[in-house]
């Protein structure tokens, strides 16, 4: 016994136990999440074999980070304070409050899988930035307070009845032993650091095992580290001028004329002549397609826009950019494929870019971006206040005019209200206005004014069945009044509900709809090729009729095509390209994939052979759209003199 103590294991038995915990509380997290994917992972025993063995890999590695607070407390620690109650004391407060944290960032880890399918990503990292709006989120979505008393209670239980399991005493190591277990310490987690990343685990064709074999914690950090993606780093290029040399020719429609040898810019000379024509772009938060009955919902959620389809222009087979807001609002602003990293609305030197509010502002139009929200959220503000649109936030409605408000906003309803002020203004000036309208209402906790209709509070369901409701009274009142008739409204997602699948680049998941809905100005029909979201501006000009000159990566879609349909899809490292039969996707380490893209569910996505020629389409779109960001090509010329005016909500993060 005497060997046992002198060892060190009963000076670091804290430590012990504290691995203990760590490791069940994991296992018992990666159990409930697993049975929370259900269907998703199935019941075959090499998925689940794969989801604890390489999740216990994880484990570990995250213990070694966790534990470090501990391990340096027992290593300072003398042996003749061991004994001390004041020494104990500090031991097990330590210990407490990292087994109540442990305990947290499971509950935690719950709730992230339910809205999003996935362990700790990029999307958690980036949410610390806006504390207010996700604690808010959070505390409107669940019982805290419940859940942090069972938590505290949980946490007390079980530090209670270890308390033997984790007991200090006086016998133990001197400095140079204890220096010995906090060497072997560092090593581990130095070899980890080098020799361990959060893609390892990424080898089942299931992209759910491979999100359950990671621990929430440590693909947190990885998450973090990997926040900024240099695309010439980290991803398969080509030589600059064949990149550009492939994207001028997909790029290259019978309106265009390029306006230099190199590079995309071009001038758009429209047959057709130029109608100053109002438009109203919305983009309404998470709405899938398969929400709508007019692209094959049996109980559709979307009776008024099903009901404004024979009188619309229909697009039946556009492919959002992304899986969070701010892509789509790049991809609708800008015309961009979605670069790997941050969102370009997010980054730094994002000022002074070639956007479709810059054009309709060239031309004499009120380019404005509306929010429910408050637009410090996400830079949106900073973003649009400073490529040629006016921003009008939630800072603009006053509290006594608003029929409801959660965290991320006002209800749509209200934002409309706005936007009809703003519209009656323009019209009454005799100015032409295009107006981006960005709506919070579908989103979790999914509240909205009573009365409504039959649809109960916090449901997805209720809440896309509301927005639907919100844009028919939208419509019904702009019907009222005198500039209607030449108002062209086009209404479509920033992205779908849900981003998850057994793909890693789960196609179905970027399904979205879109109505141009503009009687007598538009002609009604339905459009079945392939579109991708960043095609939407250009396609908006075009039926406007207007001549201008372009840095669009997105083209007019009823000119003449040049190249096979496609459309770009990604998450924060996965660059996609799709095609009607096939998906080139893109990935860091330079590895580059063809598979055969599922659009109808969730299914695996398995790999084909690859042809050369979509690849290097795929290589060049993505490649040169980096580059444009970062050697100031895709700026507007004459940028500082196309910005919007002074917003008026001074809480900016940038």
């Amino acid at each position: 016994m005497s060997d046992l103590k002198t060892s060190g294991f009963y000076h670091f038995r804290p430590l012990v136990w504290l691995c203990a915990c760590f490791l069940l509380v994991s296992f018992l997290t990666r159990a409930v999440l697993l049975w929370a994917t259900g269907s998703g992972v199935g019941t075959s025993v090499g998925a689940w074999a794969y989801v604890f063995g390489v999740g216990l890999f994880y484990d570990l590695i995250a213990m070694v980070y966790f534990a470090w607070p501990l391990v340096l407390l027992l290593w300072l620690m003398p042996r003749r304070w061991m004994g001390k109650r004041w020494a104990r004391a500090l031991v097990g407060t330590l210990c407490f409050l990292l087994l109540a944290a442990l305990l947290f960032v499971a509950v935690s880890e719950w709730t992230f899988w339910e809205e999003f399918q996935a362990r700790f990503n990029f999307i958690a990292v980036d949410y610390l930035v806006y504390t207010t709006e996700v604690i808010g989120n959070i505390r409107q979505s669940y019982p805290v307070g419940k859940i942090l008393l069972a938590l505290a209670v949980v946490a007390a239980a079980v530090f209670h009845f270890t308390r033997k399991l984790r007991a200090i005493s006086a016998d133990g190591p001197g400095f140079l032993g204890r220096t010995a277990v906090v060497a072997a310490w560092l090593v581990v987690s130095v070899l980890a650091t080098w020799l361990v990343n959060g893609d390892m685990k990424d080898r089942n064709g299931n992209a759910y095992v491979n999100e359950l074999a990671g621990n929430g914690i440590y693909q947190f950090f990885s998450a973090y580290r990997n926040a900024s993606l240099d695309y010439g780093r980290y991803y398969r290029t080509v030589p600059i001028a064949d990149a550009w040399q492939q994207v001028r020719r997909q790029v290259a429609t019978s309106d265009a004329t390029f306006l230099s040898p190199t590079g995309i810019e071009r001038h758009i000379s429209n047959a057709k002549p130029e109608k100053r024509l109002n438009v109203v772009l919305i983009s309404v938060e998470s709405l899938s397609a398969d929400f709508s009955g007019a692209y094959g919902r049996k109980a559709s959620l979307t009776p008024f826009l099903d009901s404004l389809t024979p009188d619309s222009l229909m697009f039946s087979n556009l492919w959002a950019s992304g899986t969070r807001t701010v892509r789509g609002l790049e991809a609708l602003s800008l015309s961009v494929p979605p670069t790997p990293g941050e969102s370009i609305v997010k980054r730094d030197h994002n000022e002074g870019l070639f956007s479709l509010g810059q054009v309709f502002r060239s031309k004499g139009y009120d380019a404005q971006f509306l929010y429910g929200g408050y637009g410090a959220f996400d830079n949106m503000n900073y973003f649009f206040a400073n490529n040629g649109y006016d921003v009008h936030d939630r800072t603009e409605i006053p509290n006594d005019q608003i029929h409801h408000e959660n965290i991320w906003g006002v209800a749509d309803e209200d934002l409309y209200t706005l936007a009809l002020k703003r519209f009656d203004a323009d019209a009454k000036a005799g100015r032409p206005f295009f107006a981006h309208l960005m709506t919070t209402s579908n989103h979790r906790p999914y509240t909205f004014p009573a009365g409504r209709g039959p649809w109960p509070q916090g449901k997805r369901e209720s809440a896309v069945s509301y927005t639907d409701w919100a844009i028919g009274d939208f419509i019904g009142r702009a019907r009222s009044k005198p500039w209607f008739a030449n108002t062209v409204f086009v209404i479509t997602a920033d992205h779908c509900a849900s981003s998850a699948g057994k793909a890693a680049l789960p196609v179905f998941r970027y399904h979205i709809p879109m109505w141009i809905y503009a009687p007598g100005n538009v002609a009604p029909g339905r459009f079945d090729r392939m579109v991708s979201q960043i095609d939407i501006p250009p396609t908006i000009l075009g039926l406007l009729g207007m001549d201008y000159d372009s840095r669009f990566y997105g083209v007019d879609v009823f000119q003449p095509p040049v190249g096979t349909a496609r459309a770009f899809v990604g998450t924060y490292q996965l660059l996609g390209y799709l095609q009607p039969g096939r998906l080139v996707q893109l990935a860091p380490h330079r590895k580059v994939e063809n598979l055969r893209p599922s659009f109808g569910g969730d299914q695996s996505q398995p790999a084909i052979a690859e042809d050369p020629k979509t690849t290097l389409q795929a290589i060049s779109y993505y490649q040169t759209a980096a580059a444009a960001f970062a050697d100031g090509s895709m700026r507007w010329k004459g940028a500082d003199a196309q910005v919007g005016k002074t917003f008026r909500n001074a809480k900016v993060l940038k």
